[in-house]
């Protein structure tokens, strides 16, 4: 009998990284400012699980745990970004032009204010108060002073470029003027840490200007993306997940106007922190309705394009993070503030939406970024 003793030749194993990149050093070709959306809505769950109006065993160390993950994403995409412009400044200086990437450069000044918001929130649990509060205040002031440019420069070169037309409206517009909001919610979080006096009040009447900034801001942009889908000029699939964006700035603001108030009587006292209270309750009544509306009208679009056309991936699928958890942190001031029963619902309601949202962005994410790689190889070079 004979036996075949030749050397068996085995396939060489394939990288469980970036297996689909030819050159690994392409893996921050493509690294736009929408990455920074992927922080935003990772580092919400965590802020979003501590103002829940209802108790969860172990909820809090979660969200602790979910708010280090942001901060190492963010940490990640921050060196990212670096060596992309290092190394493909002729890409890096195309995206403040670009109509649709050029709105997304207020996500990297969120993140920032996301994640400093969630160190003071519940971070503080595992650094401690001293270091939350320094990380905490130190990327407010770095996410407010980018979030103000941006919320300037991204619509001034938008309009120079000609890129506000009608047929063009998406509701990431609101990306760069929604910031300053964030900043509200942010400045929020630090006042009752701020030292008594001149810095307290300056932080809480900056904190309002923030918010009447984004308001008059989004009141302009949310007509004309209403307006084109009521002329039925729908978007490309994969541009419809931005509908969500739309929540952003409803949900926060509501958060951002019912911390202040809540927190105003540190600043001013008697009949005008009363009057700045209940302007956070009159207003979160207000908005509460066209909030509910439009997220009917975000899932019916979204639900009808995944059935009628497919939902393709794209970085989009990170809308349905972190404005639905503006959404639950929103409701949560409210519930906490009137106490209304219906309120803690919404809240409950919408978090678990978030998490749903999250895990859905994470599972269309990670395969095509850090299994493939072919993600972040931008697309110029795979030709």
């Amino acid at each position: 009998m004979l036996v075949d003793i030749r050397p068996t030749t085995r396939p060489a194993a394939r990288p469980a990284l970036f297996r689909d990149l030819p050159d690994r050093r392409t893996a921050c070709s493509n690294i736009t400012p929408n990455w920074f959306a992927s922080v935003m809505g990772t580092g919400i769950i965590a802020n979003a699980a501590v103002s829940l109006p209802v108790h969860v065993p172990g909820l809090r160390t979660a969200a602790a745990a979910v708010w280090a993950v942001a901060t190492v994403l963010l940490v990640v995409l921050l060196v990212a970004t670096a060596a992309h412009w290092a190394r493909y400044p002729h890409f890096a200086r195309r995206h403040h032009r670009d109509p649709v990437i050029g709105n997304f450069y207020g996500a990297m000044a969120m993140a920032l204010l996301t994640v400093g918001s969630g160190a003071v929130l519940v971070g503080r649990d595992w650094i401690g108060q001293a270091a939350a509060l320094t990380i905490g205040t130190g990327l407010w002031l770095v996410g407010t002073l980018l979030g103000i440019v941006f919320a300037v420069m991204i619509p001034v070169l938008m309009a120079k470029g000609g890129h506000y037309t009608a047929d063009r409206a998406f509701a990431g517009w609101l990306m760069p003027v929604v910031s300053p909001m964030v900043t509200a919610a942010g400045g929020a979080v630090l006042l009752p840490y701020a030292p008594e006096g001149t810095l307290r009040a300056g932080l809480l009447w900056f904190c309002y200007g923030c918010v009447a900034f984004s308001v008059l801001a989004s009141i302009v942009v949310m007509p004309a993306v209403v307006a084109r889908l009521v002329r039925r000029a729908p978007w490309p699939a994969a541009m419809v997940p931005t509908a969500w964006i739309m929540l952003g700035p409803m949900g926060q603001s509501i958060t951002a106007v019912n911390s202040l108030g809540a927190d105003a009587h540190l600043v001013v006292g008697g009949e005008a922190a009363h009057t700045l209270t209940r302007f956070g309750l009159v207003y979160g009544w207000v908005v509460t309705v066209p909030l509910l509306a439009w997220t009917v009208v975000a899932l019916v679009l979204t639900a009808r394009t995944a059935v009628t056309s497919g939902l393709p991936y794209a970085l989009t699928w990170w809308s349905f993070t972190f404005p639905i958890g503006t959404c639950a942190t929103g409701f949560s001031g409210m519930a906490a503030h009137t106490g209304v029963p219906a309120y803690t619902v919404l809240a409950i309601a919408y978090f678990l939406t978030l998490v749903i949202g999250w895990i859905v962005a994470v599972r269309g994410t990670v395969p095509r970024a850090i299994v493939s790689g072919d993600l972040l190889r931008h697309p110029e070079l795979a030709r």
